[in-house]
């Protein structure tokens, strides 16, 4: 068992090592000027609309996910390389999209560009779509199949159910769904309509998601995440900023409360706890900056590879504003003991 788990470990560290080659070689993104892609007219909300619509004819195509993100990676390329004109944004969008099919998707799956365009409502030719694919070959040397962040997305996923499977045992996993790469996918297609993430690598784009769920699911998560970092070698201060945007877009994301909503008490979730007397240094539980979407804790690593995790615990010191003892917690309902929250929680009234 134990040869089989390093068999796979080492095919998957060489899946990871192929895409971050690819990603190094082919990997650009537009360049913003003046609220306009560089080289171009095209405006940041005609990018982000016409993302989102390729979003919706890949759904409408039946086409899979990564065919979705390689069109985007391929249309961001584009962008960056030539002077495009806003009036064929649409055109060369969905052009792309055609051309990812073409490598991820079967035969069978892929209907007639005269079929596509049909569906799709557009009033462009099969004669300009094929003219347009020339173009675009020609222009990125024919060489299109670059790693996406969701390439990326399960590979980290199939990475950390083979060297930590224990993850899927933990009781915060029988709670609600956790783990879960269609969860992370969808993220990453939320994000990947963000012009502030453009120039985030698709692995740092990933690995940023990814860390956002294992900072809610564990307190070890920041050894867990460190393994991950160091295969994927990504520079801390690329990652800490990707991920502070990560967490303040997808936050923007979620849905508010009415603005009539009101509030009621309810004494059944009053929280006490007692502070277990341990010092700040042997358990610490940290917020990060910008009041992200969930509590999120995490727990200094211990002694095993301590002074390699030390390097990067320090790198990383700014994602965090203060440090708590574990009796400053949060609602944590593992602390039961003595005192009373002095803030009670408050739930909407449902009518």
């Amino acid at each position: 068992m134990k040869l089989c788990v390093s068999e796979e470990s080492q095919r998957l560290d060489r899946l990871l090592e192929d895409a971050l080659a690819r990603e190094a070689r082919l990997w650009k993104a537009p360049v913003l000027e003046n609220d306009l892609i560089q080289g171009t007219d095209i405006c940041l909300i005609q990018h982000q609309e016409v993302i989102l619509w390729l979003r919706e004819m890949n759904t409408a195509f039946q086409f899979c996910q990564e065919t979705y993100a390689l069109a985007v990676c391929v249309l961001n390329r584009l962008l960056a390389t030539v002077k495009a004109q806003s009036k064929y944004l649409k055109c060369i969008a969905i052009t792309t999209l055609i051309l990812a099919a073409k490598i991820n998707e079967e035969d069978e799956v892929i209907a007639s560009v005269k079929d596509l365009l049909a569906q799709s409502g557009c009033s462009f030719s099969t004669a300009e779509i094929h003219r347009m694919e020339r173009i675009i070959l020609d222009k990125l040397q024919w060489d299109l199949y670059t790693s996406t962040p969701i390439d990326f997305i399960h590979i980290f996923h199939s990475l950390l159910l083979t060297a930590h499977p224990h993850l899927l045992l933990l009781p915060a996993a029988q709670k609600r769904p956790c783990f879960q790469a269609e969860l992370w996918t969808r993220q990453v297609q939320h994000c990947m309509a963000c012009h502030q993430l453009w120039q985030c690598r698709g692995s740092t784009l990933a690995l940023a998601i990814i860390t956002l769920e294992l900072e809610a699911l564990t307190p070890d998560w920041f050894s867990v995440f460190i393994e991950l970092l160091n295969k994927a070698q990504i520079e801390s201060s690329e990652f800490i900023k990707c991920k502070e945007m990560v967490d303040e877009y997808l936050s923007s994301l979620e849905a508010p409360l009415p603005a009539n909503a009101v509030y009621i008490f309810n004494s059944a979730c009053v929280t006490k706890y007692q502070p277990l007397g341990l010092e700040p240094t042997q358990v610490a539980r940290w917020r990060p900056k910008g009041q992200p979407r969930g509590k999120r804790n995490g727990h200094r690593p211990g002694s095993h590879g301590e002074r390699e995790v030390d390097e990067y615990y320090d790198g990383f010191r700014c994602l965090y504003d203060g440090i708590a003892s574990v009796g400053e917690c949060y609602g944590d309902s593992r602390n039961v003991g003595v005192e009373v929250s002095p803030c009670p929680p408050l739930q909407p009234h449902i009518s």
